[in-house]
């Protein structure tokens, strides 16, 4: 079993206060929820109006679905012209 957590750093530039951000940032967790149908949060800066961090957990039997998963979630959110993506780490586990 392979587990791919990946952590998405946003700066949302619009957001003036937390009912703006939440605005810009649930369409983002719905749309990689629906998509592909796997675990996802805003887990840091819930309070903060210009910063978030996505966390998605991705679990396969295989390595390279879950590299091909973590590739189009990341597509996703780059193409949102609402954010600006500051940084995106993936971290492995295999068990």
């Amino acid at each position: 079993m392979h587990v791919l957590a990946i952590r998405i750093d946003l700066h949302l530039p619009e957001a003036r206060s937390l009912k703006a951000k939440r605005s810009v940032v649930r369409p983002i967790v719905d749309g990689i929820r629906a998509r592909h149908r796997i675990s996802v949060a805003e887990v840091d800066h819930q309070e903060t109006w210009q910063l978030s961090a996505i966390g998605a957990a991705v679990v396969s039997g295989s390595a390279a679905t879950c590299t091909s998963v973590a590739d189009e979630i990341e597509r996703f959110v780059w193409s949102r012209p609402d954010v600006e993506v500051l940084g995106i780490e993936r971290t492995w586990m295999e068990l």
